[in-house]
């Protein structure tokens, strides 16, 4: 019918496409967020024979070339110039669409082009499981008590609870990252730390369990999206992916990551010579990889006098989670009530969202603890969409997700402060999608988003974290039910930017190989190892050992949606450090200024550029300096 439609116009063919799309990604994103939560052989088998499906259809979909005509007669008709600046907007989004899916190609290469995103599809999906395996295949197994030495009461008691639930006597460590990296950071036996460090770094390659080595599935992603790239007439698929980026070429992305390492290494350096220094009290006379955190957390500790795991003590879920809802209510005149839903897990919430009126606006589902057969890392993701159609409104609902470790007994659970950024992070997120005002469904929420702005809203959550108005009502110490002592969160703010120069060239190194990496094509099967070591050689201070494998399990750029995109973690960091700059120079927790960051950003979804919506707020293009000020870094 769609295809027939001989006079298309807003009403009688966008209108209708959208609902078709809204009906399909609203049942596809249950599934897909099942399979990342509660991954199972029958569902993990579901999910990869409809992934095909989805794939097929949206190739196919971006290939029409009815559709395609259909969207250039509205562009090129009189109603066009009638219709809002966002429906324009989404008009020309889809005609790029159509471009970056090949429309312009021949019935050949529209054919291989269809085969190729089915591959892609199945690629990224076995590339995920494989992480997921490997990391589930793997435990470290403490029998001797004395290995324990160094290690917090949480993370012993948590290996503990690991061991009983898989009948096994002593304690257990996964490569979790709740259970991964506490232990590195406090483990004094440097073997172990070495062994964990090992199964970690090459989890999904040649050098763990082989059937689930990614190294071929890297290669193949590789070529495809090269193969794609020509197809489309590209040079690479990094213009591909920039295509729809903030960023307009390559080289802009890469000048960018250059001018922050030039400005990062100087304090990357200093970071390193004063864990070298502090090393040899350790009977360290080489620092490896596996020691790096360790001796960051005893000079941390030296420096400030504070551990994370004294902190993590003043952090309940319950004042967290109350103090998170807070901050917003003060900021956007939110209200969040806890609701009963049916849920996936016994540990999931379901939370409502009203506006200062009172009236519904959204939803979200809160999933905050690691388990077996839960994908690692931390996300926000789309469950329904905001739209109207017709006289139809519906509310957006969201997941928001994180892989905290989960509570004792009947305890509540504790966080660390690095997980209190997370949360705010993945809430960040969360808000985009559920505080937009736009109806139209292609641009509601982060739908229409560059990439490389998406995360500005996470990471402009994450300041707040550092506030003494927003923390200290979040805060209730586990024995005595004491807020957190204003000297204790004053060493906290000391050690803000404590090895903000590695931490900085750390992230500059993965965006600068995920850059150049889909910049240039190479047949040799070793070249994305070869890359990462000439990139580290270039740019890191900390140089791991050649085992390290950290390709086959980077599923931001293998199997997310970053490939050559990674960049836009910093990029986001600019955007929200000088937006935040803003909000410093009023009051942090001002109302007029929250309602101005939503009326100019929040709200307005991709129904305009984000640069528009920036200058909107701020008055003028984004500027590095509040990054380098904020990060330590000027």
């Amino acid at each position: 019918m769609l295809e027939k439609n001989a006079t298309p116009n807003w009403d009688n063919f966008v209108t209708k496409l959208e609902e078709c799309d809204e009906k399909l990604s609203r049942a596809w994103s249950q599934i897909n967020h099942l399979n990342a939560v509660i991954n199972s052989p029958d569902l993990r088998s579901e999910y990869n024979n409809n992934v095909t499906k989805i794939t097929k259809y949206y190739s196919e979909l971006s290939q029409n070339e009815k559709l395609f005509l259909n969207f250039k007669k509205i562009k090129q008709s009189k109603e066009f110039k009638k219709l809002s600046s966002t429906r324009q907007k989404i008009i020309n989004d889809e005609l790029l669409s159509f471009k970056l899916g090949g429309i312009g190609l021949s019935e050949n290469k529209k054919k291989i082009f269809k085969k190729i995103k089915v591959s892609l599809s199945k690629l990224s999906s076995k590339f995920e499981e494989n992480i997921l395996d490997a990391t589930n295949n793997y435990y470290l197994n403490i029998i001797d008590k004395n290995d324990l030495s160094g290690l917090p009461d949480f993370l012993i008691n948590d290996a503990k609870k690991r061991a009983v639930e898989k009948k096994k006597s002593g304690w257990i460590f996964t490569l979790d990252y709740p259970s991964y990296f506490p232990f590195m950071q406090y483990a004094d036996n440097r073997k172990l730390r070495e062994s964990l460090y090992h199964a970690y770094s090459t989890r999904a390659s040649e050098l763990g369990d082989k059937k689930f080595d990614n190294k071929k599935n890297i290669n193949e992603i590789l070529k495809l999206k090269h193969q794609l790239a020509k197809l489309l007439d590209y040079k690479n698929y990094s213009e591909v992916s920039l295509a729809t980026k903030m960023a307009s070429s390559s080289n802009e992305v890469i000048n960018f990551l250059d001018k922050l390492a030039k400005k990062a290494r100087p304090y990357a350096v200093k970071d390193m010579n004063d864990l070298k220094k502090h090393a040899h009290k350790f009977g360290i006379k080489r620092i490896e990889a596996w020691d790096v955190s360790y001796l960051s957390e005893k000079l941390k500790n030296e420096i400030f006098n504070f551990q994370d795991s004294e902190i993590k003590q003043f952090f309940p879920k319950k004042k967290v989670i109350s103090g998170l809802f807070q901050l917003v209510h003060k900021l956007y005149g939110i209200s969040i009530i806890k609701k009963k839903a049916d849920t996936w897990h016994k540990d999931v919430e379901f939370y409502e969202i009203k506006d200062k009126v009172k009236k519904v606006i959204g939803h979200f589902y809160l999933d905050l603890f690691a388990r077996e057969n839960k994908r690692g890392g931390a996300w926000m993701d789309e469950c329904i969409s905001k739209y109207k159609f017709n006289d139809e409104i519906s509310n957006p609902i969201a997941y928001l997700t994180c892989n905290f470790s989960s509570p004792s007994g009947n305890k509540d659970a504790y966080f660390t402060h690095d997980e209190v950024i997370t949360l705010f992070h993945e809430f960040g997120h969360g808000l985009h999608h559920l505080l937009t005002d736009i109806t139209d469904y292609s641009v509601s929420g982060i739908r229409g988003v560059e990439w490389d702005a998406v995360e500005l809203p996470s990471q402009f959550m994450e300041n707040f974290c550092w506030d003494w108005q927003v923390i200290k009502s979040m805060t209730e110490h586990e024995h005595t039910n004491k807020q957190m002592p204003k000297n204790l969160f004053d060493k906290l703010i000391s050690a803000k930017n404590f090895q903000s120069g590695l931490q900085t060239l750390r992230q500059v190194e993965f965006a600068l190989y995920d850059i150049k990496l889909h910049m240039k094509y190479s047949s040799n099967p070793n070249y994305y190892m070869n890359l990462l070591h000439k990139v580290r050689r270039e740019i890191s201070v900390v140089i791991p050992p050649k085992s390290n494998r950290f390709p086959n399990n980077f599923s931001h750029i293998f199997a997310g949606g970053y490939a050559a995109g990674y960049f836009s973690y910093k990029w986001a960091e600019v955007l929200s450090a000088d937006v935040f700059s803003e909000f410093e120079k009023h009051n942090v927790l001002s109302p007029k200024m929250g309602a101005k960051f939503k009326n100019e950003i929040l709200s307005r979804g991709g129904s305009r550029p984000m640069m528009k919506s920036f200058i909107a707020f701020l008055g003028r293009k984004p500027k590095i300096d509040s990054l380098l000020k904020h990060s330590g870094l000027s």
